[in-house]
């Protein structure tokens, strides 16, 4: 798939999507990356008081500091990481996020399917809500591959309802989560 044909298949499920009516700024990778990572950089320097986010891989260190920040500033931060993607990985910034008061790191395996409880799907979520208004999803993970190199895309908007509709899957995952 060409660049211009993926453009073309994610501009399609976002004028069918509920975002379209929501004020939305959606950055496809890699061409805008840059703009993306500022975006998502920008929004966390921004945040008040909380930031929820479930995400499956996280290496990035700079988006990693800016959570740390915003930690030392008071924000409460709750991060929920897809068990089989960080525990064992050397790059990912649970281990880094963790050592820091404000900020909560938990991992989650996915549902077991078959009968070996060892086979588990993923959580492959990528989204975060800071402040119960922005909204930052997508299909990038946290990585520099994600921000540099591959086709992605990540949309941010401020829409209160589709915060909490989020807000409360994320609780959800939370409660089922276990302590990094």
């Amino acid at each position: 798939m060409n660049r211009l044909q993926f453009a073309f298949i994610v501009t399609l499920a976002l004028l069918f999507s509920p975002l379209h009516a929501a004020d939305c700024r959606c950055y496809l990778m890699p061409a805008d990356a840059k703009k993306a990572l500022h975006t998502m950089l920008e929004s966390i320097d921004h945040a008040h008081f909380r930031i929820d986010a479930a995400i499956y891989s996280f290496t990035h260190k700079k988006i990693a500091r800016r959570l740390a920040a915003a930690a030392r500033r008071g924000v409460k931060i709750r991060i929920v990481f897809d068990k089989e993607s960080n525990i064992r990985n050397r790059k990912s910034q649970i281990g880094y996020l963790a050592k820091y008061r404000n900020i909560q790191t938990m991992l989650i395996a996915g549902k077991p399917y078959r009968r070996d409880e060892n086979d588990r799907a993923l959580m492959h979520m990528k989204v975060m809500v800071i402040d119960n208004r922005r909204v930052v999803m997508g299909s990038a993970n946290w990585t520099y591959s994600a921000f540099g190199k591959n086709y992605e895309y990540l949309c941010f908007t401020d829409d209160y309802a589709l915060a909490k509709k989020f807000e409360r899957g994320l609780a959800t995952m939370f409660g089922k989560s276990l302590p990094y």
